[in-house]
This record gives structure tokens, C-alpha cells and sequence, in this order.
């Protein structure tokens, strides 16, 4: 279980820290350096399957779907509405939501324990809190409701894929069929304009998104994800605001306020008291490791 709280820990702090570096980039075309970002991941990923010498899995048709799912409600609806949203009401109101990320997946893990409930409803405040609440109007308020639903959708739909699968190779799967589906996007939106040559802050911000944000992230994500079971994993997430926070300061793009702090401490002390749930949920107990 040690493992697995450090691997969901680093795995949502690194993903607090896409909203700092993704400032490196926002010159760049929006869909392009996402099909970009993937590609890079995937290409990074694939290699490493074949290092390894993990071959390739036949999937039944509801482990297909499962994959396609992760990879389009996880990845590709989960940026599209995250980008949307933002641009529409800020990134606040977006962060507010997904912020709501531990409770949704304690409340779809089956019955959790009221402990870990409580700690989930303690990590949303603190998470809220820290974000700030948003305003906006009622299109970004449903794009952050769908991108919520994406989020979770990353988490269930990949358990019936991970006993088989494994980490790596559902990291690298993902990701990679995750790339024509933007890319289609990014031609849509932004036609032959979706992708031209960075500058070399852009090409290190697409760099680090693609080998910390989803290489390195998905891969201890996915690893953590069958060791805690959903529910306490998803008290995690309340981190990503902690990893946004920390990184603006360190980045001296910002420093936090006694807001920021409270938030944090309060997502610490949520997730503490969930880990120390006297029990998995039923559907905790099916899937997480001995």
C-alpha cells in the first residue's frame, strides 16, 4: 500500500504542475501541441514495451471498449473540455469542478467506508479552496461537468484492463490511439494551422508534458490504481492544486496565498484520514492487490 500512495501522490502532483508549464506553450496551437504531446508519449511508451519485451494483448470486445473509452472519455473529451471551459469561464470554475474529483470516486467505487467519505468531502474543500472558487457561464459550467466524467472515466474504465494489461503497456496503449483521435480534432478546429515548429521554451514545455505529465504520470498512476482501489487512489487528486500551487511558487510565477495554504492543508489532512478507512468498499476489495 506504501507504494501505491506514493505512486498516486507523485502522480497527481506532477499533474497539479500542467498548469505552470503549460504556460511555455500557450502560443502554441491548442489541439496540435496536444496530438503533438501525445505522440511524443506514445512513441516514448511503445519503446519501452519493446525494451521490456511485453508483447502485445488481444482484448476481448469489452476490454476493447473499456480502452476506448479511457482513451476517449479519459484523454481526448477530457482536454477538449478542459481547453473549451476555460476558455469560456476561466480556469477557476474548471479547477472547482474537477476538484470534486475524490468524492465522485468514492461515491463510484461501490459503498465506501465513512471514513474515506469523510476524507473525500474533506479533500474537495480543501481542493475548492485552493483553487478558488470560478464563475462562468452555463456552457463552461457543463464542459467542466463533462470533463469531470472524463476524469472518472480514466480511473474505472482502466481497472478491468490493468490485471491483463498491466501499467505500461495500458499507459502506452492509450496514449497512442489517443493521437489520431486529437489530431482529427486539431485539423477541425485549427486546419493546417494545428502545428508548426516550436521555439524552444514551447519545445521544452511539450516535452515535459509529454514525458512527466503522461509518460511518468499515467504509468504510476495506473500502478497506484489497483494497489488502493478507486476510492482511497482518488483522494489523491485533491493534490493537483497543491502541485499547481507549489510549482507557480517555485517558477516564481506566484506566491501562494493563506487561501492556498489552508486548501493545501486541508487536502493533506482529508487524505490522511481517508487512508485510514477501516475498510475497502466491496468493489475496492475485488480489485485492489494482497
Amino acid at each position: 500500500m506504501r507504494n501505491g500512495v506514493i505512486g498516486a501522490a507523485t502522480a497527481m502532483f506532477m499533474l497539479g504542475t500542467l498548469a505552470a508549464v503549460s504556460d511555455l506553450i500557450k502560443d502554441y496551437p491548442v489541439y496540435g501541441g496536444q496530438a503533438l504531446r501525445y505522440l511524443l508519449g506514445a512513441a516514448v511508451l511503445l519503446a519501452v514495451t519493446r525494451l521490456l519485451g511485453l508483447r502485445w494483448v488481444r482484448l476481448t470486445p469489452r476490454e476493447t471498449f473499456c480502452l476506448l473509452g479511457v482513451t476517449l472519455m479519459g484523454m481526448v473529451v477530457f482536454n477538449i473540455c478542459v481547453i473549451e471551459s476555460t476558455r469560456d469561464s476561466g480556469p477557476a470554475l474548471v479547477g472547482t469542478v474537477l476538484g470534486t474529483v475524490p468524492l465522485a470516486l468514492a461515491l463510484a467505487s461501490g459503498r465506501p467506508a465513512p471514513r474515506l467519505l469523510i476524507g473525500a468531502v474533506v479533500v474537495v474543500g480543501g481542493a475548492t479552496l485552493a483553487t478558488g472558487l470560478g464563475s462562468g457561464g452555463v456552457g463552461g459550467l457543463l464542459l467542466a461537468l463533462v470533463a469531470l466524467a472524463g476524469e472518472v472515466a480514466f480511473s474505472l474504465l482502466a481497472i478491468p484492463l490493468l490485471p491483463k494489461l498491466g501499467a505500461i503497456r495500458l499507459s502506452a496503449y492509450s496514449v497512442a490511439l489517443a493521437v489520431p483521435m486529437l489530431a482529427l480534432t486539431g485539423f477541425a478546429v485549427e486546419g493546417t494551422a494545428m502545428l508548426r515548429m516550436p521555439t524552444a521554451p514551447e519545445a521544452f514545455g511539450l516535452l515535459y508534458l509529454a514525458l512527466v505529465v503522461t509518460v511518468l504520470a499515467f504509468f504510476l498512476w495506473y500502478s497506484a490504481l489497483p494497489k488502493l482501489g478507486p476510492g482511497r487512489a482518488g483522494l489523491f487528486a485533491g493534490l493537483i492544486p497543491v502541485g499547481a500551487i507549489v510549482t507557480a511558487f517555485v517558477l516564481d510565477i506566484a506566491v501562494p496565498t493563506a487561501y492556498d495554504l489552508l486548501g493545501a492543508g486541508l487536502v493533506i489532512a482529508g487524505i490522511l484520514v481517508g487512508l485510514t478507512a477501516g475498510r475497502l468498499s466491496a468493489s475496492e476489495s475485488a480489485t485492489a492487490r494482497p
